[in-house]
């Protein structure tokens, strides 16, 4: 029997019955009869309005406490809390309750629970009467050795092991195990502030009528004190018996009768002090001895009163915002309402489209069935008719009857030509019937093998019948999704996911001006297929990207996000222009002229066979189409990784025309293709910018040397660059500004600048490449010349 729970009262005489407090009485206006001028109106009848107004507020009063009476209930028992107990996870149980549960899983300690509270005069049955005889109480000392050994043994726990095992407790309000520690529930903090609300709530309604005496002989008295250090409710009688003078318990104080009694202040559960500190760190109430222990070192701790003020000023203004927030909760209950009719009214109608669809699959069932047993019977008469046929075709072969019987009796006839012309029709007959008596076959077969259906495939698809589920988040494919001109995304459906009818696409730029609000996405709605185009995006920008699926059954989740950095400057479309300067025999130009591949020629084979002999290597020019002459351009392209030696660049015009037009062999080893002879680095002063830049490409390195930067007039953002070389990226981006004379070599992939050099752009400009032994060059096409959907920035989606 629990021992923290009082005996069931009484039967409640009618003028002991429950009744609100004088408080909430006083609150609703009511009064007793005769002693206001409220009780005589109700009385006499003269105010029905006023009384009309009392009981408004007698409704409102009862549905107020009886809404908060959800609040006090222990999700074990479905009673209100006796001796709550906080778990670590801040939902509270009855002490009690807590036990029980423990006890189900197999942990029980020997001879009850040590972590419940001492046993009091009340607690046992012996104890019940001053006339009955006294039960010992167990000593202080074991009764401390007790609480501080846990929860006592239970399975897997030895006597004195120096790890024990550590108790799970499974709370039933979040349905999931949290950890007590190895003490148990002799760790846990009563929650005394539950119980003292819990006490009022009692209180102003009345619960449980008197209070009753719990040591006296049946019908106990009405107690009139009560003692927190017994733990128990007397009558004036029994509080004299228990508390006689000349004793130590004559010094306890009596208080009002009540059913819950509580230790008049926070006790700690490991040192029985009072605490007085709040442990940040571990969000836990601490006492003195608890503060300087090792379990609390470097823990941010903090007196009790300043996490007293810090909780109540932040629950009070969570209280004040809701309370003045009352019309936007009424209104949210509203919508939730509405939403409530809503799922009805749409459930009963998905139930109704259910029905309809199954009903139409049974009656397409039952139209297969009759026309598939029609098909049956037309088979089984038609065998029928052939098999009686048969038979009589049989029977006339017997003994005198049919055929036989005729042929017998045209055997008889005498006169020869009579006979001959009656036989030989007969005889035919007779030969094909003794030849269908020496080769009987029945003339259709009983089995119906070939009538059978077979429904597997219809059986999976009908097991498989199930509502139909909205796509999967797509996945954006990131290694063919870049921005160039345009940007191209492309992305693919999980291998399981269902199918999407169409997609949503949303975009927005990171680097814009902020605006109030939540970020504002542009959406494409209804792109078909599984990539798009967005057209005119803002250069030197950064795009976050992300698309869902649907279908029937909605909108699916979005993919994750995907950033897109755009290039720094309007796109150059050009095409390799290989008139001049090169030697055809070495150089390859694609078709549509976007792509070149240098074959090495018998110079670059003598070279390597004589190394330290002389010998010729020839420079080889691909120029572009088309010169800048103002603003700012960029383009890209992909160098071969196995490259000999490529040089990537612009320069002017007419410089590239004068130093590459019919350019001579020069001398190798001994020659260093940066030695200036390629810039006009000898006619330009100090302060001139050269001709031409280039950035230098081999066996898959790009070569940022400090020989290379200052004789070709390449020079970094600091100054002259060491000596180094960096991998070479899937793309390489040029970006040339016409106007400050400035050309960036760029990672065309990440836009991560690589080298940045100056430019002398007197002239018209045009982009170059250079080749020194095998290589090749493939110029990135733009996007708008792929034959895929657009979708325009800014403005509808058109097909290409």
């Amino acid at each position: 029997m629990r021992s923290d729970i009082s005996p069931p009262p009484l039967p409640i005489p009618p003028h002991r019955a429950p009744a609100l407090s004088p408080g909430f009485a006083a609150a609703a206006g009511i009064g007793h009869p005769g002693a206001g001028g409220h009780g005589r109106a109700m009385a006499e009848g003269e105010d029905m309005q006023t009384f009309t107004s009392i009981m408004d507020a007698l409704v409102r009063i009862s549905t107020s406490m009886k809404n908060m009476e959800k609040e006090l209930l222990c999700p074990v028992c479905q009673e209100m809390y006796k001796q709550p107990l906080v778990l670590p996870c801040a939902h509270n149980v009855c002490q009690a309750c807590a036990r029980e549960l423990l006890g189900q899983q197999g942990y029980i300690g020997p001879g009850g629970d040590p972590s419940s509270e001492p046993t009091s005069p009340a607690s046992t049955p012996s104890t019940r009467s001053p006339r009955l005889s006294r039960r010992t109480l167990p000593k202080p000392d074991r009764l401390d050795r007790l609480l501080k050994s846990g929860f006592g043994t239970y399975p897997g726990r030895k006597r004195g092991a120096l790890h024990p095992q550590v108790l799970m407790f499974p709370c039933p309000a979040c349905q999931g195990d949290v950890e007590l520690g190895e003490r148990g529930l002799a760790g846990l903090f009563r929650n005394l502030t539950l119980e003292r609300v819990v006490e009022r709530y009692r209180q102003s309604v009345s619960v449980g009528g008197a209070i009753l005496c719990q040591l006296c002989k049946p019908p106990p008295l009405e107690a009139t004190k009560g003692c927190t250090e017994c733990r128990a409710t007397f009558c004036n009688e029994c509080f004299k018996l228990f508390h006689p003078w000349g004793t130590q318990k004559a010094q306890h104080e009596p208080t009002l009768p009540t059913l819950s009694f509580r230790p008049k202040g926070l006790m700690c559960p490991d040192h029985k002090e009072e605490v007085t500190h709040y442990c940040k760190t571990c969000q836990r109430l601490v006492c003195q001895l608890c503060r300087v222990r090792r379990t609390h070192g470097g823990h941010k701790i903090t007196p009790v009163l300043s996490a007293y003020q810090a909780l109540k000023d932040k629950l009070t203004k969570s209280l004040t915002y809701i309370l003045g927030n009352q019309d936007t909760v009424q209104t949210q209950i509203c919508e939730l309402e509405e939403t409530v009719r809503h799922t009805e009214v749409s459930g009963q109608q998905a139930k109704e489209e259910v029905s309809q669809l199954v009903r139409g699959l049974g009656a397409v069932l039952d139209e297969k069935r009759a026309s598939l047993l029609q098909a049956i019977e037309e088979c089984q008469q038609e065998r029928l008719a052939r098999l009686s046929a048969q038979i009589q075709e049989h029977r006339s072969l017997l003994d005198g009857s049919g055929l036989v019987g005729y042929a017998q009796e045209v055997l008889k006839e005498t006169d020869q030509p009579c006979f001959v012309q009656a036989a030989k029709q007969l005889h035919s007959r007779i030969a094909r019937a003794t030849e269908a008596l020496q080769t009987f076959r029945p003339a259709a077969g009983s089995s119906f093998r070939h009538c059978q259906l077979d429904v597997g495939r219809e059986m999976k698809l009908l097991t498989e019948l199930n509502f139909l589920q909205v796509p999967e988040a797509p996945v954006i494919d990131t290694q063919r999704t870049f921005a160039y001109d345009q940007i191209f995304l492309c992305w693919r459906l999980p291998p399981h996911s269902p199918p999407a009818w169409h997609y949503t696409i949303e975009f927005r730029r990171t680097d814009a001006p902020a605006q109030p609000g939540p970020a504002r996405w542009q959406r494409r709605e209804e792109v078909r297929g599984t990539s798009a185009l967005l057209e005119n995006p803002d250069t030197g920008s950064v795009y976050v990207l992300r698309v869902r699926g649907c279908n029937k059954a909605g909108y699916g989740e979005y993919s994750e996000d995907v950033h897109l950095h755009t290039p720094p400057a309007p796109v150059l479309h050009f095409f390799l222009d290989g008139r001049w300067g090169t030697s055809r025999e070495r150089l390859a130009i694609s078709k549509d002229q976007r792509a070149v591949r240098s074959v090495p020629g018998l110079p670059l084979l003598l070279a390597a066979e004589r190394l330290l002999t002389g010998c010729h290597l020839s420079v080889d020019v691909v120029l572009g189409d088309v010169a800048v002459t103002q603003g700012r351009s960029y383009w890209a392209c992909a160098v071969d990784p196995a490259s000999y030696l490529v040089k990537v660049g612009v320069g002017l015009e007419s410089k590239l025309q004068e130093s590459f037009q019919g350019a001579p062999d020069v001398i190798s080893p001994r020659y260093d293709p940066d030695s200036g002879h390629d810039s006009g680095a000898e006619d330009a002063t100090v302060e001139a910018s050269p001709p031409f830049a280039f950035l230098t490409i081999g066996m898959g390195k790009i070569l940022l040397g400090s020989g290379a930067s200052s004789n070709a007039g390449l020079t970094g953002r600091d100054g002259p660059a060491a000596s180094c070389t960096v991998p070479l990226p899937p793309r390489l981006g040029i970006c040339l500004d016409y106007e400050r004379g400035r050309v960036s070599f760029l990672d065309a992939v990440s836009f991560r600048g690589l080298l940045e050099c100056p430019l002398d752009c007197s002239g018209p400009v045009c982009p170059a490449f250079c080749f020194i032994g095998g290589g090749a060059v493939q110029l990135q096409e733009p996007v708008g010349t792929k034959p895929e959907r657009k979708v325009t920035i800014g403005g509808f989606a058109k097909l290409d």
